[in-house]
């Protein structure tokens, strides 16, 4: 609930991986489709040899694209009154707001640095000079493990877990505005007036 008593609204994101990857990939499914419906008929009708291997490229680029579908449309982050939801293909974490240390919106780079350099893909790399959501977390080694296990070593390193999303400073601005403490939040971007 807002200060007011209404309803909040929930500002779901998404995690811009799936996005990016959806965005460069689905050409390769497309292509996939394409030449499977055009080459076998041509085969046929110009009486060459038809390959079973032809048969297997729109089914191919069918599972393709919609692995890639699904992979952007489970990757998103989403503040709910129970907690900061954050789901990946294969998994899901609820954060609680109480072990919510620090938000920052930073860019993204800065969660790649050092021996972190390697995992950047090239289809990762027109994100990293784009401001990202950073959410620090509190607790014990124990618990920041079983977060890492089930986001990723690409979303959670250390202690903070690094969420390209399309308006960071909205996301930040909605969790902070949940936290039970609110003081040394870090948003970043552009300031936003409260709601009343």
């Amino acid at each position: 609930m807002s200060s007011n008593g209404s309803p909040r609204a929930r500002v779901r994101q998404p995690i811009l991986y799936g996005e990016q990857m959806w965005r460069q990939q689905r050409f390769f499914a497309g292509f996939l489709i394409l030449v499977g419906l055009i080459v076998p008929p041509a085969l046929i009708i110009y009486k060459q040899p038809l390959n079973w291997i032809w048969l297997f490229y729109v089914p191919s680029g069918l599972v393709l694209g919609g692995g890639f579908l699904l992979y952007r449309w489970r990757s998103f982050m989403e503040p709910m009154e129970s907690g900061l939801k954050v789901s990946t293909l294969f998994a899901n974490a609820v954060i609680g707001y109480d072990t919510i240390k620090q938000v920052k919106v930073q860019p993204l780079k800065l969660a790649f640095q050092e021996k972190r350099k390697r995992m950047v893909a090239p289809i990762m790399k027109p994100l990293m000079e784009k401001p990202a959501l950073f959410v620090r977390l509190r607790g014990d080694e124990e618990e920041l493990a079983a977060v890492r296990k089930r986001l990723g070593a690409r979303l959670f390193f250390e202690d903070t877990i690094a969420l390209p999303v399309p308006d960071p400073d909205a996301a930040a601005w909605e969790i902070t505005s949940r936290l039970p403490e609110r003081l040394g939040q870090n948003l970043g971007g552009r300031r936003r007036k409260r709601r009343r």
